[in-house]
């Protein structure tokens, strides 16, 4: 018996030196953690169990029959974080280069099948090569496994993608169809086709970090929702991340209570929206203000910078916070910016977190591009997205909601359960001056007339008081008390009931 057990550690032991020693110390040469490492800090100390240690590739062809090893380039398992249940595959990249075969897919979809019999996340450590070209059509089909996989766990568990490598050709579509993605600097890039095919296709020259990097895609493509500046970082800040989260769609997001009082005030909110209409105000300066401890997850934050999403807790629950910014394009909503905040209301929707929206938006924005790039289609999204939610929605007026964007930015008329505004909140059709030009355009060569109209005008919309004789407004509340009502909305919402007509699915205008 001694020499059996021997002979599994001796096997145990060649499994976690993945590629071997030299591999590995080329992968920290690069400032990358090897996949089991990046395990060990992800989960809580001692808590990973591995799965399919012994699992060997079943290709014999280009001499890979005699070329096996075991665990076949990816490490799957289950652990804790902060005591919560989380399966977890990391592709190492010491081994074939991490390239995908029809073992290594195999272990990834059995990880995620039992994630979805359990319900518990699935966070996948993404380093690879992409799919392993000695077996042809056998590791196409194992992507595509794990695409099915994707799909179905959507809505049902969380899925999280942390690109810690390359991440190329048909690999990227796994990772798509998760709901977050976070890259790291200078190390993790994806796209569909490289560089060297760009240039032969369309005589582009571009490098790997260019096409696909993490500041490319949290800047401009919005692909990815984060970028950290290291593999430690990047996994610290996702055990972090993972404390927002529900384990699954029949579960509430963790409470976390915290010594922060639910009925704080902050009477310097009563200063922070300027007197000039038209001067910007940074609304994260009101989100840090209300949330408890000061303490907000922002996500996407270099990518359609005039939208603002994240999660933070209110007397300990969980809450999507989404916000017109002000300070970039006057908190127009414009393609990018519907898109983003879509994307992340349906999340919290999915997964029973309330979605608190602070509201300064002056309309969507308008010109050619955003007319020919499919405004109408791409804004719907967002207005869909917010109609279609039946978490608890509490929406705070800040100051402007002109146009169709006030109904989009979670208004009572899409089902906003608690709808506040600020005192000086001008809800209409547009602004004063412009909607005076309309209707008085006759007057145009009487300045004086204008401006008398013009004050006529503001006097009875720039107000939140229309709006509240109708309704449409709960209550128009001082700015310092503002967390205190948010608070109080929420808990009176704990246990709110509210269900869709049955259908097998909508069809958001994507």
């Amino acid at each position: 018996m001694h020499d059996i057990i021997d002979q599994l550690e001796q096997k145990r032991a060649a499994a976690r030196l993945g590629g071997g020693q030299r591999r590995i110390d080329a992968q920290h040469a690069k400032g990358k953690l090897s996949a089991r490492e990046r395990i060990e800090l992800l989960l809580d100390e001692g808590t990973f169990e591995e799965w399919d240690m012994f699992v060997e590739h079943r290709c014999a062809d280009f001499g890979m029959a005699d070329n096996k090893i075991p665990g076949d380039g990816v490490v799957t398992g289950y652990g804790m974080i902060n005591g919560r249940l989380v399966f977890v595959f990391s592709q190492d990249f010491t081994v074939f280069g991490g390239a995908l075969s029809e073992a290594h897919a195999e272990k990834i979809c059995k990880v995620m099948d039992q994630a979805m019999r359990v319900g518990a996340p699935v966070i996948g450590l993404n380093d690879s090569g992409g799919a392993r070209i000695q077996e042809g059509v056998a590791s196409l089909g194992g992507y595509a496994e794990v695409f099915q996989r994707n799909v179905m766990a959507s809505g049902v568990i969380p899925q999280i993608s942390m690109i810690m490598g390359p991440c190329a050709g048909g690999a990227v579509y796994s990772p798509a169809m998760t709901d977050f993605i976070f890259m790291v600097k200078d190390s993790s890039y994806m796209f569909v086709t490289g560089p060297e095919v760009v240039k032969t296709v369309t005589h582009e020259e571009v490098t790997a970090e260019e096409l696909g990097g993490a500041i490319s895609h949290t800047t401009k493509s919005g692909v990815a929702d984060l970028a950290f500046d290291n593999d430690v970082d990047a996994i610290a800040l996702l055990r972090r991340f993972f404390n927002y989260l529900p384990l699954n769609n029949k579960e509430k997001p963790p409470v976390r209570m915290s010594g922060d009082p639910a009925e704080r005030l902050d009477l310097s909110l009563d200063t922070l929206v300027p007197d000039n209409p038209n001067k910007a105000y940074d609304i994260k300066e009101l989100i840090y203000k209300v949330v408890d401890d000061g303490d907000f997850f922002e996500l996407q934050r270099e990518h359609a910078k005039n939208i603002v999403i994240g999660f933070a807790r209110l007397n300990g629950q969980s809450v999507g916070i989404v916000a017109n910014n002000p300070m970039i394009m006057a908190g127009c909503l414009d393609i990018k910016s519907s898109i983003k905040a879509a994307r992340f209301v349906r999340f919290c929707d999915a997964f029973n977190i309330p979605v608190v929206t602070f509201v300064d938006v002056p309309g969507f924005m308008p010109g050619t591009a955003q007319e020919y790039g499919g405004i109408i289609k791409h804004g719907a999204k967002l207005l869909y997205a917010y109609a279609e939610c039946t978490v608890p929605k509490v929406t705070v007026i800040t100051r402007k909601a002109y146009g169709g964007a006030y109904d989009v930015m979670s208004s009572k008329h899409l089902r906003g359960d608690v709808n506040f505004a600020w005192p000086n909140a001008e809800i209409a059709v547009m602004g004063a001056k412009g909607a005076v030009e309309i209707i008085f355009r006759e007057d145009k060569g009487d300045p004086a007339k204008l401006a008398a109209k013009e004050a006529e005008y503001k006097a009875r919309f720039a107000n939140p008081f229309v709006a509240g004789a109708r309704g449409f407004i709960d209550d128009v509340i001082q700015p310092h008390e503002t967390r205190k009502r948010i608070c109080r909305s929420l808990a009176m919402l704990k246990d709110k009931k509210l269900e869709n007509p049955w259908r097998k699915h909508g069809n958001i205008p994507l």
